[in-house]
């Protein structure tokens, strides 16, 4: 759901979209700090590790169509929405500036979209059907509809600046859209749910403002699980992601404005490929380790920017 460069969305919307994604950000930044604790550089770091790889991995659906994990309703629910959000944005621009996944005018509007629409939305459908979840069934299927949620949201929402960008009417790009992702959005349920139930089983002191009585997490056990588990994902995964169009770029082929995307800069490894190798597969997976490497260190950077001024108590550990 990556809106490219090109001509998807008009220069107007495309500055709007950047100041209200920025304005966004903001709020969410300071709110982290609010709630911060020493946990929260290791979590966002590894998170945004985890997240970038998962986005690799596109799976088949309905029409010769693919998907792939937004993880915002995951990440929420382990961070927070604020913190989330943050995740979710630090991968746009980690895909857009090295995959050229995603376009740079339109970087703005992807923010809005995923990290801004799809996270606050399915965590507030989360919070509605189920407080934070506890292991028990309610809660488990208020984390399923919100990821699905959170995804026909984003979705919406970029229907929504495609049509007032005049690329397509409304009336076609809204159902189209919705329609795809609804099928997209059952996917990311499925793996929220098996992602969230495997952590409530082994590590719910994971979990977003979990008892204070849950057991310690140690910080080198986080790191390296965490890693290692994102870095699986990224060499082992990746090259086994679906090759058909995704649902932006399918609705986008369907209703025949699909040759109006294009690239305004170029990246260093574009479509998750690493110029050099030879074997598709292997330059896939290079591709993403790296990436995984890059998030988890762009994350880790801009949270130990973000701690900065921020009070703790006497004698809490530094992030």
């Amino acid at each position: 759901m990556h809106i490219p460069d090109g001509g998807f969305l008009s220069p107007v919307l495309c500055v709007g979209a950047y100041c209200v994604a920025a304005a966004g950000l903001a709020v969410a930044s300071r709110k982290v700090r609010a709630d911060w604790n020493d946990r929260t550089v290791p979590l966002v770091g590894v998170m945004t590790a985890f997240v970038f790889a998962g986005q690799m991995v596109n799976f088949p659906v309905a029409g010769g169509t693919s998907g792939h994990l937004l993880g915002g309703v995951l990440a929420a629910t382990l961070l927070g929405p604020h913190a989330a959000a943050m995740v979710l944005s630090t991968v746009l621009v980690v895909q857009c500036l090295f995959f050229q996944d995603g376009g740079v005018t339109t970087l703005g509007a992807n923010i809005l979209n995923l990290a801004l629409v799809g996270v606050y939305s399915g965590h507030a459908v989360r919070q509605l059907l189920a407080r934070p979840a506890t292991g028990n069934a309610r809660a488990l299927a208020g984390v399923a509809v919100g990821a699905w949620f959170s995804v026909v949201a984003a979705a919406g929402a970029c229907a929504l600046l495609i049509a007032a960008s005049g690329t397509a009417p409304l009336k076609l790009v809204l159902p189209a859209m919705l329609l795809t992702h609804a099928f997209i959005g059952v996917g990311e349920a499925l793996i929220t749910l098996a992602v969230l139930s495997f952590v409530l089983r082994v590590r719910p002191d994971l979990m977003y403002r979990a008892p204070a009585s849950a057991t310690p997490l140690p910080f080198r056990t986080l790191v390296g699980v965490g890693l290692v588990a994102a870095l699986g994902v990224a060499l082992l995964l990746s090259p086994l992601a679906s090759s058909w169009p995704d649902g932006l770029e399918r609705v986008a082929e369907n209703l025949g404005f699909g040759e109006q995307a294009g690239a305004l800069a170029p990246a260093p490894m574009p479509d998750y490929e690493l110029p050099g190798i030879g074997l598709p597969w292997l330059s896939t997976a290079v591709a993403g380790g790296l990436g995984t490497l890059i998030c988890l260190a762009v994350a880790w950077g801009v949270t130990r920017l973000l701690a900065r001024g921020v009070r703790r108590p006497s004698g809490a550990p530094q992030p």
